[in-house]
């Protein structure tokens, strides 16, 4: 059995051969599709995995207190319908006296600006460096892990310690081969003794998370007086069971602190970690489903591409098929070999659509220093559908093939 299988294969390739440069368009159509599918989730799975990776770090037992909901509700003229005021130092400060939910760590953060320049003895950086003010409880909260060196105490904070903690690139421009802990480096003339380095989290989007420096809120508030400064608030909680009601007891607290009647509405938003995961997922399941429908497009006319194509070879076959006929071979004998020669035509396509796609997922998560993963969901998927859409094509070729009559067949010119 097996020897008549590698029988029909070699015929399908010889005869594959005999008419290259059709088969190589139908290949390239299936291919087409092929690619559209595996190249679009490849790079849509890159970019859920960046960001949900992202996000999946802060913990399911995080909640945020910003400015606005993740949603911004805008009204028909493309306007936001009200301007919620910022969260401002007074507001996280009342925040953290009043909020005292058992079991609960907060932390508060505010970016102090994105393009910092850092000097360490003759070196210095780009001024491209973000520089963030926060609270001991920042790394927890944020599920930022430390890679050397310690995390802020409530000493530091308190105190007004010039200390700070660094990201995992400057050990590639200001320490190479040199240990950062206990060295000194200056921003804005001030200086700061390093007592931490992070561990690298890549980038999002172009926020590289490996090139900023964490010094106290305090610190931070007098190097950085802009006004209108909004402040982030992150709650963890310990037992994720308590999380609806730590949630409930932050927004009675922060709606008090913003003396809001019963009557109106939040003018804040309250943001769970997994709440955006979801919502991510959302979005890039829509995208997926575009894929789909794309690659479906594509492929239904590589499809009729292949059997015309099976259709021109039985045609000019037609005195092949009369010889093999007269010399005594089945009905199914000529079916199954055409049913091969469309298989193997569809699985050409295939591995071509799969290697462009996977290239350009890669390429796509290199570009924008995604996490690219193979997409072996859609990789299987591509082989089943061009399978299937071979087996549908060739059916009516192979048909008309095996029932062409071998009197006739000889005598065609």
């Amino acid at each position: 059995m097996f020897s008549l299988f590698w029988e029909n294969v070699r015929i399908a390739l010889g005869s594959i051969k005999g008419q290259l440069l059709r088969t190589i368009l139908t290949i390239v159509i299936i291919g087409i599709g092929i690619w559209a599918l595996v190249g679009i989730l490849s790079a849509v799975k890159a970019l859920e995995n960046t960001i949900s990776g992202n996000f999946a770090s802060m913990g399911a037992n995080t909640f945020n207190i910003q400015r606005y909901e993740f949603e911004v509700q805008s009204n028909r003229s493309g306007e936001r319908e009200k301007v919620n005021p910022i969260i401002s130092y007074n507001n996280v400060r009342e925040f953290l006296n009043k909020y005292e939910f058992p079991h609960t760590k907060t932390s508060l953060s505010f970016l102090g600006t994105a393009g910092a320049e850092v000097k360490f003895g003759s070196e210095k950086t780009d001024p491209e460096v973000r520089v963030y003010g926060i609270n001991e409880n920042y790394l927890e909260t944020s599920g930022t892990e430390i890679e050397k060196g310690r995390n802020f105490t409530f000493f530091d904070v308190e105190n007004n310690n010039k200390v700070c903690i660094i990201g995992s690139d400057f050990m590639k421009s200001l320490f190479k081969n040199e240990n950062p802990i206990n060295k000194t480096i200056s921003i804005r003339g001030v200086k700061f003794k390093v007592i931490g380095l992070l561990e690298s989290k890549g980038s999002t989007f172009g926020n590289n998370q490996d090139l900023r420096v964490l010094i106290p809120v305090q610190v931070a508030r007098s190097m950085y007086t802009q006004p209108n400064i909004n402040y982030n608030i992150s709650v963890m909680v310990g037992d994720k069971q308590y999380m609806e009601a730590a949630q409930d007891e932050a927004i009675i607290t922060f709606r008090n602190i913003r003396g809001l009647s019963p009557v109106e509405e939040n003018n804040f938003g309250l943001e769970r970690s997994d709440d955006l995961i979801n919502r991510i997922a959302t979005m890039t399941g829509y995208l997926e489903i575009a894929a789909w429908i794309i690659s479906i497009i594509t492929i239904l006319g590589s499809s009729i591409a292949l059997m015309n194509i099976m259709l021109v070879s039985v045609t000019e076959r037609t005195r092949e098929i009369g010889v093999r006929k007269a010399l005594g071979a089945k009905r199914s004998t000529i079916s199954t070999q055409f049913f091969m020669e469309t298989i193997v035509i569809g699985q050409f396509g295939s591995i071509l659509g799969i290697i462009l796609g996977i290239l350009t997922g890669y390429g796509f998560a290199k570009a924008f220093d995604f996490d690219f993963t193979l997409p072996w969901t859609a990789m299987i998927w591509a082989t089943i559908i061009t399978f299937i859409v071979a087996v549908i094509a060739g059916s009516y070729p192979a048909s008309k093939a095996a029932r062409l009559d071998p009197i006739e067949s000889l005598r065609y010119e």
